[in-house]
């Protein structure tokens, strides 16, 4: 009964218009162009990665413990800003492809230290290279001086 309700109800609402509207709050608003820039840069770059069968999380992921070999599951978590149990199922994801190993740690037998595989560290010197010519394409519209302004602004919000 819910359901035909609702199709009554889109079939009532007037067509979505072809642009976004112009001149109202949305065009003041930071967050609200950062997450539009966010969506299109982003669709660019999980196209480029579902050819690997990866997400971009899983990408930072392999990032992220290339530069810190043997990281613990909780500062991988802390570093992408995602909960524990989301971790558990990435590094699951990556060690089933054979992307990364968890190794036990002697000191601590209950946690692991996180590292790529040989085959980790070859498919991410493959995957960077795709990754910045996704992020290129998706910021053509940029110069080099605004791409570097974009960035430095950014990362001026981000750690404010």
């Amino acid at each position: 009964m819910a359901r035909k309700n609702a199709q009554t109800l889109e079939d009532t609402l007037p067509d979505a218009p072809a642009a976004e509207p112009v001149g109202t709050i949305l065009d003041e608003l930071i967050g609200y162009a950062l997450r539009r820039a966010q969506l299109k840069v982003a669709q660019g770059l999980i196209d480029e990665l579902s050819s690997f069968d990866l997400r971009p999380a899983q990408f930072s992921a392999l990032v992220v413990i290339e530069a810190s070999p043997g990281l613990m599951q909780t500062d991988l978590a802390r570093i992408l800003a995602i909960e524990p149990p989301q971790v558990v199922t990435l590094l699951n994801k990556l060690e089933k492809m054979g992307l990364a190993v968890r190794v036990r740690c002697k000191p601590d037998k209950r946690s692991y230290g996180i590292f790529l595989s040989k085959a980790g560290e070859t498919q991410l010197k493959q995957l960077k290279a795709i990754v910045k010519q996704s992020d290129l394409t998706a910021t053509a519209a940029l110069s080099d001086e605004e791409r570097a302004q974009l960035l430095g602004l950014l990362q001026k919000i981000r750690q404010g």
